[in-house]
């Protein structure tokens, strides 16, 4: 044989790099299929071999036209190293070219934060999967998408010196559409709403709606606008939204809490623990076993029962509308077909007064009597110690504070009565607050009109009920005659 030889390729692309005898060290090598990368495995002589010599690689490299990328020094040192230790060495690089930077055009990449809420529960904790949303939203000016530069190509070289053209990407980017707006950077919203990817094209709508059901597959529903549901409502989900609320089914209610009106074209219901605040209109066929809550007037047909309800203009019940065992604050008043029954619990009625008003008068009346009965501690303890404490005792400094606490009770004392005093002037809303019932108000029923009673002891038919300043009592008159 030659000094050199190169022997055929065999199936694993290897080839042989022999010297003079098979005794010989040599190096067996692979090449990549991508002509980016050569490996060599290292064997070492057999007794009475002749060493590696780094010049018969080299050309062996050059008869194989390996001209790029060469790593010379690692050669040298692994052929140094072999013949040292007698030992193969496998898997060592001995040239590597240069890959092809892809090109990539510029795109607006969406905003990675902008994801539904991931069910996954961190750590030990419990997840309340009601609590995750599958709903995207987001807010006025929020950013959206962030525009991505171009990224420049650039051409490879492989091990036989011969150049890899780069190819280009174009990323599956998003574009501004409905209620966004872009500029050199991004893509923002103009309004809060739903995020809504459609075709590689962002859009935010005002208005969330929601086929089927609520349920574990919604969670919780909280949008800063409108919000149509088509299916029912389980219980135990809340709904809070920015605007108005439709929902076209009966509704099973834990917890709703809306800017504007809330529809329902069903009935509600609650389990004596639901919670109902409206910032419009409420309209619903029932209320029943709910406290509800409404800044404008309240229609339902036919019935409300076992619930608290509170509105800050009137309620408007249909030809069948019935009152049961319900309480009822109303500032402008109510019409019905009938309140209470015979049996069961009696229903109260209070008219004329503001409800807010009322609950901050109450919870001055509160603070009032606690600072009350603070006031009378300190003062027995200042009384029972006649005599004049030494200067800088521990009792002189004691009674000091005590006295310090009663000018600071005393001046929290005046605040809070101003302020029951202010709440107390817009107490009585409307004085010409009326009850209207066209059918029967069931003895045993209570109604007030700015805060005067009147005990009904037997039913009343067909009757309006009405404050007569000038009496200083309610009277009750015949719809027909008046």
């Amino acid at each position: 044989m030659s000094e050199i030889e190169i022997t055929g390729t065999d199936q694993t692309n290897r080839i042989w790099l022999l010297g003079g005898s098979m005794n010989d060290g040599n190096v067996s090598v692979v090449f990549s299929e991508d002509k980016l990368k050569l490996t060599g495995d290292f064997h070492p002589p057999a007794p009475g071999g002749k060493p590696l010599k780094a010049e018969h690689i080299a050309d062996a490299l050059a008869r194989s036209n390996v001209v790029h990328g060469v790593l010379w020094e690692t050669i040298q040192q692994a052929v140094t190293e072999c013949n040292l230790n007698h030992e193969l060495l496998r898997d060592i690089t001995m040239a590597r070219g240069n890959p092809p930077a892809t090109e990539v055009l510029e795109y607006f990449q969406v905003n990675p934060k902008l994801k539904p809420e991931s069910t996954a529960p961190e750590g030990n904790e419990q997840l309340d999967y009601r609590s995750v949303s599958p709903f995207v939203i987001v807010k006025k000016d929020q950013a959206l998408a962030k525009r991505k530069s171009r990224k420049e190509g650039k051409n490879g070289k492989d091990i036989y010196g011969l150049e890899i053209p780069h190819g280009t990407i174009r990323p599956q980017g998003v574009s501004a559409g409905e209620n966004t707006r872009s500029d050199d950077i991004y893509i923002y919203a103009n309004i809060n709403g739903q995020l809504i990817e459609d075709k590689g094209v962002l859009n935010v709508q005002d208005n969330l709606v929601i086929k089927g059901a609520v349920d574990y597959h919604t969670g919780h529903i909280v949008f800063p606008g409108d919000i149509e549901i088509d299916g029912p409502v389980s219980d135990g989900f809340k709904i809070h939204s920015g605007g108005s609320v439709t929902i076209k089914q009966t509704f099973d209610v834990t917890e709703v809490i809306t800017k504007a009106d809330l529809t329902v074209s069903g009935g509600i219901i609650g389990r004596g623990r639901a919670l109902i605040k409206v910032g419009g209109e409420l309209k619903t066929k029932f209320l029943e076993n709910c406290r509800a809550a409404c800044r404008k007037t309240i229609t339902v047909d036919p019935d409300i029962v076992n619930s608290s309800v509170y509105t800050l203009e009137k309620i408007e019940m249909g030809d069948k509308g019935v009152i049961l065992g319900s309480e009822i604050y109303a500032v402008k008043g109510l019409r019905a077909k009938g309140i209470g029954k015979k049996t069961g619990k009696a229903s109260k009625i209070h008219c004329g007064v503001d409800f807010t008003a009322l609950q901050e008068q109450e919870k001055y009346n509160s603070e009032l009597r606690l600072i009350a009965a603070k006031l009378k501690n300190v003062r027995e303890h200042l009384n029972t110690e006649n005599n004049e404490p030494e200067q800088g005792s521990a009792e002189d400094i004691r009674q000091k504070k005590m006295e310090a606490a009663l000018i600071q009770l005393e001046e929290k004392q005046k605040q809070i009565s101003a302020k029951a005093s202010a709440v107390f002037s817009r107490l009585h809303a409307d004085e010409n607050a009326t009850v209207e019932v066209s059918g029967e108000i069931a003895s045993g029923t209570l109604i007030e009109i700015c805060q005067i009673a009147l005990f009904v002891t037997e039913p009343l038919k067909n009757t309006r009920i009405r404050l007569d300043r000038a009496l200083g009592k309610l009277v009750s008159e015949s719809l027909k005659s008046s």
